[in-house]
């Protein structure tokens, strides 16, 4: 068996004297969509931002394509092939929609599918609002935008924050829509997200959080057999 793409082995994290994860451990390997599951304030951003390098008071192992990154910068971490969707969308808001994606584009060795062009076709109102500033994109438009902008930098992985939070049931389905293009064409992917149906058939894995650790983790099938884990992990 290959070795996981990304691989985050007894990672701990602290926010000065309370420590909010213990231990947490698991992999996302090439072509594969993961789920990381679990309620609100149960340690899920902190994860993702730990994986990136914008949480720095964290231990444990984190590796990326046979590299540790724990400790790199976050820029480091994305030249070496992550994209990130943060939670928030958090896009350049003086810059426009095509200045946003140019901004941290790059076509990697073998790895150039994702142009303007693509990026356009795949999000058509992003064509149409293209010299439009981020202040005056819908919270939809904007979450589009933050896709295209990690696409853009074409790669390995694909770490979506609140991939659907607090858009509008079209802009979800769109969203969702393009999740599940980019896994039939292979993009690995690491999705946080409160839709538990919808990641049932989207992702192969699902990595369960509480509390700062892992409870559970299973294949989508296990879960659609395990309403137990729902009752006692997921539903509010």
């Amino acid at each position: 068996m290959s070795a996981p793409l990304l691989e985050i082995e007894a990672l701990e994290a602290s926010y000065g004297p309370a420590q909010v994860l213990f231990g947490i451990g698991f992999s996302v390997g090439a072509g594969e969509v993961v789920a990381l599951l679990g309620r609100n304030g149960m340690g899920k951003t902190t994860t993702i931002r730990s994986i990136m390098g914008l949480h720095r008071d964290c231990r444990g192992r984190i590796a990326f394509d046979g590299r540790v990154v724990l400790g790199s910068p976050p820029f480091r971490i994305g030249q070496a092939g992550i994209g990130y969707v943060p939670e928030g969308r958090q896009v350049f808001p003086t810059l426009t929609v095509e200045e946003n994606l140019v901004a941290t584009a790059a076509i990697r060795a073998g790895r150039d599918r994702w142009r303007l062009p693509e990026v356009y076709a795949l999000f058509p109102r992003l064509a149409e609002r293209r010299r439009n500033l981020g202040t005056q994109l819908s919270g939809g438009e904007q979450q589009m935008l933050a896709v295209g902008r990690a696409l853009m930098t074409n790669p390995k992985l694909l770490i979506l924050d609140e991939a659907t939070e607090g858009l509008a049931p079209l802009v979800r389905a769109e969203i969702w829509a393009v999740l599940r293009r980019l896994r039939a064409e292979g993009q690995s992917i690491l999705v946080v997200d409160k839709n538990v149906d919808i990641l049932t058939e989207l992702a192969d894995r699902h990595v369960v959080i509480e509390k700062g650790r892992v409870v559970w983790t299973g294949t989508s099938a296990e879960l659609r057999t395990s309403p137990e884990v729902k009752d006692r992990h997921l539903h509010i």
